[in-house]
């Protein structure tokens, strides 16, 4: 089955002298109702797209705002395919110029930069309660049974869940080595570290009741420290002879 056409041709006046403007258009089949658009110069030459008129008229015609389809000049065309030489467009945004690390939050209009670097040293976590890891370990002698274990005054008062003198002796130990301030106990208030010590716990103190030290007991403890001192000289004395 053959297709019908009407083909109708005028002067393209967006165009020098001589050019004419073809409309074909399809009367049967199924792209019935298109129609096509070509152009031919004053010689003859047939052109079938906007690409093949730009070839063949080079710099003498400026074809950004002529608009193949209806041969007319549109300046819309001329704002779309406008743009500034050596103009790039990078909508991008890089956070690499920063010193620290940095956010970038857009807002409208305008972009504020947030820092997450959080200046100074960081302090690791502490469990609450870790000496119980210890809790049941005792120092043993190759000859003997395990060393007798060294008895609290009473006035140490543990605190926390099942909380054994040894693992009171061990927080006091660890204290001692690590805290850079003064050792004063738990001073949180009593009712509320009984109810629920793993919040108001202070991980920098040993697991004991706070204690007020007066002079008499150091006096006390001096005293204890010379006995202690003696006998380890008679022993020392005795392997001696």
């Amino acid at each position: 089955m053959s297709v019908q056409i009407e083909k109708r041709r005028f002067d393209c006046s967006a165009l020098p002298k001589g050019w004419k403007r073809e409309e074909v258009l399809r009367k049967t089949g199924l792209t019935s109702g298109k129609v096509d658009v070509y152009y031919y110069s004053p010689s003859g030459k047939k052109f079938r797209s906007k690409p093949q008129l730009a070839r063949y008229l080079g710099d003498t015609v400026d074809l950004s705002s002529f608009d193949y389809r209806t041969g007319k000049l549109n300046p819309m065309l001329l704002r779309k395919n406008k743009r500034p030489k050596g103009t790039q467009f990078d909508y991008r945004q890089t956070a690499s110029i920063f010193k620290q690390p940095v956010t970038v939050i857009k807002t409208q209009p305008t972009s504020k930069v947030k820092s997450d670097c959080k200046h100074g040293t960081q302090d690791k976590p502490k469990q609450v309660f870790w000496e119980k890891r210890l809790q049941g370990l005792q120092a043993y002698d190759i000859e003997a049974e395990a060393l007798r274990f060294v008895e609290l005054p009473s006035a140490l008062k543990a605190i926390g869940p099942s909380i054994a003198d040894d693992t009171v002796l061990q927080s006091l130990a660890t204290a001692l080595h690590l805290v850079n301030g003064p050792i004063v106990g738990q001073t949180g208030p009593k009712q509320s570290l009984k109810d629920n010590p793993a919040v108001f716990l202070n991980p920098e103190q040993p697991l004991v009741a706070a204690l007020n030290i007066e002079e008499d007991d150091i006096l006390a403890q001096e005293q204890r420290v010379d006995q202690a001192r003696e006998r380890l000289k008679q022993a020392l004395r005795g392997l001696e002879s």
